[in-house]
């Protein structure tokens, strides 16, 4: 089976994976809000590129309070016309990322920048939405758990008690899969943007499941790839924007 994460809009890329007649199983964050590197994505589309750099100076600041506002600045006076214009663009993307799954057997759960029900709405026939459930793929009991640490506001962020129930849900697995990394250190934390987003539930549950393998992404850049924690060896399965390359598991 193949395994990808942070697709973020590469369209090309995952048709491409998805052609291999593989089982592809993706974690999260399908559609493009906001490219670091270029002030690509949905935001830009909407907003112009100069708002976007200005969004990205505050957020590397760590001025959370503020980029909120830039967008309330934005959006005052006509709300109702820029929700319309969101919604009308993120549809617009799902259905394309999603396009690319036609024929393909995929195993799909979410990440923060995500609207889960959207997302499972628009899946092609073939592909399946999962969370919070053991589904078995090649003989290895997989269990999913979607969704990103609360940060900003997003319809795909989960708390740590919403972490923990999707997990004690799912019970003893062959193979955890994730959005969001575990709360280690190396893995959690982004060099380029500087954020640590890690769940202390997935630590609570590795060490206490101990599946032989943990597989999830959100972190573009991370200090290290792969750790173990306890018996679990776990592993991000890169930015796909970047690099089109999914991980294979055999």
């Amino acid at each position: 089976m193949l395994l990808c994460a942070d697709v973020h809009g590469a369209r090309h890329a995952l048709e491409r994976v998805a052609r291999q007649g593989q089982p592809l199983l993706i974690l999260g964050d399908l559609i493009n809000l906001l490219d670091y590197r270029d002030a690509s994505g949905i935001i830009a589309d909407i907003a112009g590129e100069s708002f976007v750099w200005e969004l990205i100076r505050l957020r590397d600041a760590g001025e959370f309070r503020a980029a909120r506002g830039l967008w309330a600045k934005l959006s005052a006076g006509r709300e109702d016309e820029m929700r319309r214009l969101w919604d009308t663009h993120v549809h617009s993307a799902y259905e394309d990322i999603c396009g690319a799954l036609d024929g393909a057997t995929a195993f799909v759960t979410y990440g923060n920048v995500d609207r889960p029900a959207l997302l499972a709405d628009l899946l092609p026939n073939g592909s399946r939405f999962v969370d919070a459930e053991v589904v078995e793929i090649e003989g290895v009991r997989v269990g999913f758990a979607g969704g990103g640490m609360v940060s900003v506001g997003t319809l795909g962020e989960v708390t740590e008690d919403e972490m923990a129930d999707k997990l004690d849900r799912l019970g003893p697995v062959d193979m955890l899969c994730t959005h969001v990394p575990p709360a280690v250190e190396p893995l959690s934390r982004d060099v380029v943007g500087g954020r640590t987003k890690g769940s202390e539930a997935i630590v609570d549950y590795l060490m206490r499941a101990q599946p032989p393998f943990h597989y999830f992404g959100d972190i573009h850049q991370p200090q290290a790839t792969e750790w173990t924690v306890g018996q679990t060896r776990c592993r991000n399965v890169g930015y796909f924007r970047a690099t089109g390359r999914a991980v294979y598991h055999g």
